[in-house]
């Protein structure tokens, strides 16, 4: 199924996680970074190993502390092999060393890393984009930190992060990988500025979006998938071309070739979220 919502939830809280896995999020992310406090973080780490000795119905991602402090080693150690991991969110990567050096260590003898997804939030991980996106088999995703990446570039206006968000959406095609989820709206309250921010970032080319608190998952569901006029004309333009073979023009003046066709295939497909 097409993933669309990726809900945070902190690795300190087990009430928390347990409530976001019947959210309806299509991901749930356990956080043991910037959401544990650092006299927690001992704890959310045994809290999130015991929870994921099994797998569970959705899959569960868990965002380690950084790549090179020990809190980030104690992380891996501890979930990285465990059968209910359905991913590792890696923070602030800025090479492609990195995810090599963490696929590498998460490998267990018989088989290979958990699947990896690349977080870039400073200037020198987005410059470095696709070199990260292709590094190894073992990463499925990357993903920009957008809180991190305005500080570290200076960016007041929400405009200023369109180029770094195109880049991240061009790497992660190059490489071969889905295309990349939005970085979360952090007013809980704003849906309406929530829905807005995702009509934008469908328009750049994410599909789908993390998020922090159950009530956006319903706006970011209806912002990225296909209105039934979308529907309509994807229908309308593949069943054209099923009867015909080539470019073509429909009776409304629009002209189909290949590239409208894949388009319109991709629209119905995500409409089944297949």
């Amino acid at each position: 199924m097409t993933t669309l919502t990726w809900l945070y939830a902190p690795g300190d809280r087990p009430h928390v996680v347990a409530k976001a896995l019947t959210s309806g999020a299509d991901v749930v992310i356990v956080d043991l970074e910037d959401a544990v406090a650092p006299d927690r973080k001992e704890y959310a780490r045994a809290a999130t190993a015991e929870l994921l000795t099994e797998p569970h119905p959705v899959p569960v991602h868990v965002r380690v502390n950084a790549l090179d402090s020990p809190a980030g080693a104690a992380d891996l150690a501890a979930v990285a092999a465990l059968p209910g991991v359905g991913g590792l969110r890696l923070p602030k990567v800025t090479s492609p060393e990195q995810i090599v050096r963490i696929a590498e260590h998460t490998a267990p003898a018989d088989g290979g890393a958990p699947p990896l997804y690349a977080l870039l939030e400073t200037a020198l991980g987005i410059e470095h984009a696709h070199a990260i996106a292709a590094a190894h088999p073992a990463v499925r995703g990357i993903a920009l930190g957008e809180a991190d990446l305005r500080a570290d570039l200076g960016v007041r206006e929400d405009a200023g992060l369109d180029w770094s968000r195109s880049r991240v959406i061009v790497a992660a095609r190059a490489a071969g990988l889905a295309p990349p989820p939005q970085s979360v709206h952090p007013d809980i309250r704003d849906l309406e500025g929530l829905a807005a921010s995702c009509a934008h970032g469908r328009a750049l080319g994410f599909l789908g979006r993390a998020a922090i608190h159950p009530r956006q998952l319903p706006v970011i569901e209806r912002a990225y998938l296909p209105t039934e006029a979308e529907i309509e004309a994807a229908e309308t333009i593949v069943k054209a071309a099923s009867a015909e073979q080539g470019a073509q023009a429909l009776p409304d003046g629009r002209f189909v070739d290949t590239a409208v066709v894949a388009t319109a295939h991709r629209t119905l497909s995500l409409a089944r979220r297949g």
